[in-house]
């Protein structure tokens, strides 16, 4: 392991890697260098706005697979941000080769990401009162349902743009608690159309998510496979997440069987879309707002 110091934040690596065209758009503030999807990305300031950069092509120390499949992932990711722009969404201001990687420059966006797990493990994340979650839990119920309702809108139109959602899970997620904004902040492996699951309990995603397709091999994945992860979302900002009884669920019992019918382990008893999904939620979830 390598560590590198860039204007007094500190990266570690498994190899050393060339950052200094990162001066060209100011000082960096933080880095995420922990994920496991093979990019590092970095928050620079220069004086007037700030940025959030993503970088493919630097190895770092979670990333299994191979540098080149992380950096072509991340260059297919392009055409997914442009597709499916949106308020509710980070937005791409460019895009471009640099070295031998490839860098996707966003607006930045204030707020935090609701699963920081390189900040918080699992027991703080839920009891910690800094911990990004715990205070999104612990939020009055109207803002709580509000941004619920964001990220729900963001995957209709995920549907209505053709396109399926890969790798949802809360830390997909950003929200600015000063302001109230809720942001999605990663769709890179978003995928136009449906596919199969062709590597098993492998497939990309949380298991706190996940849909039982996702878990096995030749099983496709379609938007009632993110009606499940909808669902599971819900009991994961408003219930006991993987537990989800109705004791711990924190709202009325018409959205918590909205919720269970979205989470139903077979693909038919679901429903039979988003958009029918969101529908119901919306109508119920009105007396909160």
């Amino acid at each position: 392991m390598v560590r590198i110091l860039l204007d007094e934040v500190e990266i570690n690596l498994k190899e050393k890697e060339d950052f200094s065209w990162l001066k060209n758009y100011g000082k960096v503030f933080c880095v995420f260098d922990q994920q496991d999807s093979g990019n590092i990305c970095f928050g620079v300031d220069d004086g007037e706005n700030k940025k959030f950069i993503k970088y493919a092509g630097a190895k770092t120390i979670n990333y299994k697979g191979y540098l080149e499949e992380a950096i072509n992932r991340l260059k297919k990711s392009v055409k997914i941000y442009e597709d499916l722009q949106h308020d509710n969404l980070i937005k791409l201001i460019e895009h471009f080769q640099i070295n031998n990687g490839y860098a996707l420059i966003f607006e930045w966006v204030n707020g935090d990401n609701l699963h920081p797990h390189w900040k918080f493990n699992t027991y703080e994340k839920h009891n910690n009162i800094n911990s990004p979650y715990f205070k999104h839990k612990h939020m009055n119920m109207k803002n709580r349902i509000e941004s619920i309702n964001k990220i729900f809108e963001f995957h209709k139109y995920v549907e209505e743009k053709g396109y399926v959602a890969i790798d949802l899970y809360d830390g997909s997620i950003m929200y600015d608690d000063k302001n109230h904004v809720t942001k999605i902040c990663d769709i890179d492996l978003y995928n136009k159309g449906y596919l199969v699951n062709e590597t098993g309990e492998e497939f990309w995603g949380s298991k706190r998510f996940k849909s039982p397709e996702e878990k096995t091999k030749s099983m496709i994945i379609d938007n009632k496979t993110n009606v499940y992860n909808l669902g599971a979302l819900a009991f994961g900002l408003l219930g006991g997440e993987l537990d989800r009884s109705f004791e711990k669920w924190e709202v009325d019992e018409k959205l918590y069987n909205i919720a269970l019918k979205a989470v139903s382990e077979k693909k038919e008893d679901r429903y039979n879309s988003v958009l029918d999904f969101y529908n119901d939620w919306i109508r119920e979830s009105r007396n909160y707002i």
